[in-house]
């Protein structure tokens, strides 16, 4: 609820990156953009031995599955503070994130953990007549106790 009203106090200094020979570049809060560079350097050490395109197991509940669920959540409330922001912001922010490497970082850890089947497992009498349900097809539900 908090991250769409905060790009409201970037858009006043806004016209302070006018036109400029190097291309600018903001970025988003301090604090989640050092929570997230927190867990990049973790998440890296956990994944370094997997290479691309081979995916990682991780066991629900584990310390591992933790950091992954809060790297993931991070980039969640990243997402809802970009889609709250102008479009003149989110250029100034993206070009943060790209500077940081943070994006390629992302993709890297992405490519890591997507499970090699992305089928929703659950039971087959739902399933008869409608389009199998993936990851990629179906909202995911967090039940956080």
């Amino acid at each position: 609820r908090l991250m769409p009203e905060l790009p409201k106090f970037d858009d006043e200094d806004l016209k302070s990156y006018g036109d400029e020979e190097e291309e600018s570049a903001l970025s988003p809060p301090a604090a989640l953009m050092s929570v997230l560079a927190t867990q990049e350097l973790l998440l890296e050490n956990i994944l370094e031995c997997i290479p691309v395109g081979e995916f990682a197991v991780i066991q629900p509940l584990s310390d591992e599955f933790c950091l992954v669920l809060g790297y993931l959540l991070t980039w969640k409330l990243t997402l809802a503070f970009f889609k709250a922001a102008s479009s003149q912001l989110r250029v100034l922010y993206s070009q943060h994130l790209r500077r940081t490497k943070s994006l390629n970082k992302l993709l890297y850890h992405l490519f890591r953990l997507m499970p090699e089947n992305p089928v929703v497992s659950g039971p087959t009498s739902e399933l008869p007549n409608k389009d199998t349900k993936t990851f990629f097809t179906e909202e995911l539900h967090l039940d956080v106790k």
